[in-house]
């Protein structure tokens, strides 16, 4: 009888083992993510080498959001990534989100550069730019957004739409900063100077500075990176050449807008701790290098280097004005551009 008993309690015990062993090898995260999986591919790669833990990556282009709130409380997503902090402030605003308890997190990122109340935290972030062009634009000749409306750059300055969130974040940035009708006083004075319609993308300003169209541009800063390496292909990399970077600020001289792509956990996760355990991961030294070495974009976490060619365009001194109060003029900033006719 004593031995059947010690017989049990080993077979128990074995079991216990191999069920904890399949539970620990069983490990898994799921990411919904509007990113394309191959920009953080390499850093979850890594991750599952060092843990074993699995992650698995939905992309989809939009409707990250509607999906999430569709699937309700049955949802596999433990990771929400977009980018663009207004994306954020959208699931956290649809109650798609729970708050992140970590002081890994808060000590890696910003206060400015995460949601204060935790739903979310920047992972990386882009300066948004002014390119000029190296042939025709001295050297100072431009240092604050404001200077983009000065009378004198009137026929010099090519824009991508008003409408685009990389524009509208600025000009919500410069309602915060300056107020309203100093925004639209700027935007009107922006139109003014405009060489050709607003359209196109980053690296076409870039491109129509060295076509001679235009000699002041508006871009972000990890275009830079994609253009002078040569991913883009070399007509990209004579784009990239043809311009010199600076990395303005407001008038006040507090720092440089930025952008972000981020995180937040959603709110019925069913992995909630291997998702922060995560998130701490992509905040750590280790893969905000590799965020910059892959992506061209700045890591949030101090003390980390950028990759040699964004290192180049000089130090980066971040706006401290939180992302949060910034969006909240994000809808402002987007009826302005329609008041002014920024785009027509």
């Amino acid at each position: 009888m004593t031995l059947t008993f010690r017989r049990a309690g080993v077979v128990a015990a074995l079991a216990s083992s191999l069920f904890a062993i399949t539970a620990a090898t069983a490990a898994e995260v799921n990411i919904y993510t509007t990113r394309e999986p191959g920009l953080i591919q390499p850093l979850l790669d890594r991750y599952t080498a060092e843990t074993g833990v699995a992650i698995n990556t939905i992309f989809m282009n939009e409707g990250l959001g509607e999906r999430v709130a569709s699937e309700g409380e049955n949802s596999p997503a433990d990771i929400l990534m977009t980018v663009d902090y207004g994306n954020l402030t959208d699931l956290v605003d649809r109650g798609l989100t729970q708050p992140i308890q970590s002081d890994t997190l808060d000590a890696a990122v910003p206060s400015a550069l995460r949601d204060p109340q935790h739903m979310w935290y920047a992972l990386s972030m882009r300066a948004r730019t002014i390119y000029l062009s190296k042939d025709r634009v001295p050297d100072g000749a431009i240092s604050t957004y404001e200077e983009l409306a000065d009378p004198k750059w009137k026929g010099k300055v090519c824009i991508r739409s008003g409408q685009h969130p990389y524009n509208t974040s600025l000009i919500a940035a410069m309602i915060v900063k300056d107020g309203e009708d100093a925004a639209k006083a700027w935007l009107e004075g922006v139109k003014a100077n405009l060489a050709r319609k607003p359209g196109g993308g980053d690296r076409d300003v870039a491109k129509d500075i060295l076509a001679g169209i235009c000699d002041i541009g508006v871009g972000n800063s990890y275009y830079v990176g994609l253009m002078r390496s040569g991913a883009g292909g070399e007509d990209q990399k004579a784009w990239g050449a043809a311009i010199k970077v600076v990395l303005p600020t407001f008038k006040d001289g507090e720092g440089s807008h930025v952008n972000v792509s981020g995180a937040a956990i959603a709110k019925f996760s069913p992995n909630k701790a291997e998702a922060v355990k995560l998130l701490e991961f992509l905040t750590s030294d280790e893969a905000q290098e590799l965020y910059a070495k892959s992506n061209f974009e700045y890591p949030v976490k101090a003390g980390v280097a950028a990759d040699p060619i964004i290192a180049a365009l000089g130090t980066l001194k971040i706006d401290p004005t939180p992302l949060t109060e910034i969006t909240a003029q994000r809808k402002a900033a987007s009826l302005l551009v329609d008041d002014t006719g920024f785009d027509d």
